[in-house]
Formats: C-alpha cells, sequence, structure tokens
C-alpha cells in the first residue's frame, strides 16, 4: 500500500490526575528528521517515543508534541512569597513615584499572581503510570497519523497512475505519425537532390535511405516505455515504494527523451512533449511518497 510523508494524528491517554495529549505531524524529506517536544518531567521516556515513531514514521520530516494537563482540583503549583514580595514592593514605589494610587489591592495581587515564576510547579520526575500513558497515547496518535497517511496515498496513487495511463495514450497516438515519417524523409530527400541537380547511383541513395530510416527507428523506445509503464503500476502495489517508482519513473523519462530526439515530425514532437509534463506532475507526486 502506497502511503503518503504527510501525515497527522493525535491520541490521548489518562494517568491519575494527568491528561497526556500526543500530536504527530509530518512532511515529506529524503531521510527520517524527528523531533520531539515534551515536558521535562517525560524526558526519560522520549527513547521509547522515538524507537516506536521511528518504526512507523520511516521517512519524512516528523515533529511529536507531547502536552500534559492536571485534571485535578489543585495542582502542585506553589507561590514564591519572597518573589511576590519583590514584585509588589517594587510596583508600589514605581506607582508612587509616578503619582499614581493603587486603590484596588486585590487586583494588583491577581496581576502580580501572573507574573514569570511568581506560581511555578514543583519539579518531579514522571511516574511509571505517566510514563505508561504516554507511551499508549503516542501508539494512539501513530495509528491515526498512519490511517492519515494511507488515505493520502491511495489519493496520489489514483493521480499518478491515472497520468501513466495518460502516458501510454499519447505513445499509441504517435504511430500514425510514425509511419508516415518514412515517405516523407524518402521524398525530402529526392526533392534535394533534383533541385540540385545532382546524379546520384540509386543502389548507394537506397542504402542510405534505409541507414536514415533505421537511425529514426523508435519501436524500441516504445516497447521500453510500455514496459516501464507496466512495471509502474505493478510496483505501485508495494508498501514503502516511494524510492523504487522514482527509478522507475526516471527510466520511463530517458526513453521519452530517446523518442522525442528520434521524432524528426512536429506532432510527434508535441505529443512527447505532452508525456514529459505528464511524468514531471508524477514526479512531484513522488516526492511525497513514502
Amino acid at each position: 500500500m502506497i502511503k503518503s510523508m504527510t501525515g497527522y494524528g493525535r491520541g490521548t491517554a489518562a494517568a491519575a490526575t494527568k491528561q497526556i495529549t500526543v500530536e504527530v505531524r509530518s512532511l515529506n524529506g529524503k531521510q527520517l528528521d524527528l523531533g520531539v517536544k515534551l515536558p521535562p518531567a517525560l524526558r526519560p521516556a522520549e527513547y521509547e517515543l522515538r524507537r516506536l515513531a521511528s518504526a512507523t514514521v520511516v521517512r519524512g520530516k516528523c515533529d511529536i508534541y507531547v502536552s500534559v494537563e492536571d485534571t485535578a482540583a489543585a495542582g502542585a503549583s506553589r507561590l514564591d512569597a519572597s518573589l511576590f514580595a519583590e514584585y509588589h514592593r517594587q510596583i508600589s514605589e514605581a506607582a508612587k513615584d509616578a503619582g499614581l494610587r493603587l486603590d484596588d489591592g486585590a487586583a494588583l495581587a491577581a496581576a502580580i499572581v501572573r507574573l514569570p515564576e511568581v506560581m511555578s510547579s514543583e519539579a518531579r520526575e514522571a511516574t511509571e503510570e505517566e510514563s505508561t500513558a504516554t507511551v499508549r497515547a503516542l501508539e494512539v496518535a501513530l495509528s491515526a497519523f498512519d490511517a492519515f497517511r494511507a488515505q493520502e496515498g491511495a489519493v496520489l496513487l489514483a493521480d499518478m497512475l491515472a497520468r501513466v495511463g495518460t502516458i501510454g495514450e499519447l505513445m499509441t497516438q504517435v504511430e500514425p505519425f510514425e509511419r508516415a515519417r518514412v515517405p516523407a524523409v524518402r521524398a525530402r530527400i529526392l526533392d534535394n537532390i533534383a533541385a540540385m541537380g545532382l546524379t546520384v547511383d540509386n543502389n548507394r541513395l537506397e542504402q542510405e535511405i534505409v541507414f536514415w530510416v533505421e537511425k529514426l527507428d523508435i519501436t524500441e523506445e516504445k516497447v521500453r516505455l510500455a514496459k516501464h509503464c507496466d512495471y509502474f503500476r505493478e510496483t505501485a502495489g508495494e508498501e514503502g515504494a516511494g524510492r523504487k517508482l522514482g527509478f522507475i519513473a526516471q527510466e520511463m523519462g530517458r526513453e521519452i527523451n530517446t523518442l522525442g530526439s528520434k521524432a524528426n515530425d512536429a506532432t510527434i514532437q508535441q505529443l512527447v512533449v505532452r508525456m514529459k509534463d505528464e511524468l514531471e506532475k508524477i514526479k512531484e507526486q513522488l516526492l511525497n511518497i513514502l
């Protein structure tokens, strides 16, 4: 199954008075670039989170965000009384110097409490239950994340296969113009010889025309391109085939380029340009395929 490298998943789990939420977000990238942002208390669980995420994400730029909410009626926050008093002193002096009156003491106290470090949580390590809940939340998030990528991958795959089909249709449109080239080339050579008033050896002339026509033959390129298109469709059903499909697309491009260099016909060249356009769009989609 083809999967996109772009994905999102969210999972939650409860542990005593804690509600733990994990979000997983990813974008395309050549290698795995995994970032984990979590509270200091959960740092000991980071290795296990990275191990689990790496197995699912595989490739791409991925960020994992872990947040913890205290659901208890009263949390572990405490007031730094000395810092509160110092803020109150400085504010009172500044107000006095500015000629201001601080009539509402409750409003001032509420404002001071919101200042940095006045209220702080006691530092502690996460409990085993909290670490286990974090891992459980990550597993839920990764499951949703993987489902999201599979859904996105199905959309990308349908688009690419449609474009491969278009390349095949354009290739069949080349055939009538391909057959018309030989008499056209022959007539052009004979007209040029007649216009210059040259006398030539007809046997030698026929040999040169045959040689020229062989150089223009694109049968081999068409056969190889058709095989590459078939191989692309077969490989598209494999899981984690993004890189492999990229190599196949390169081979398809090589055959299309050779076909264009041998075209010697304006209409065939136009068809080749349309094939290249479809292939470039396939390559753009492949940049986001796992």
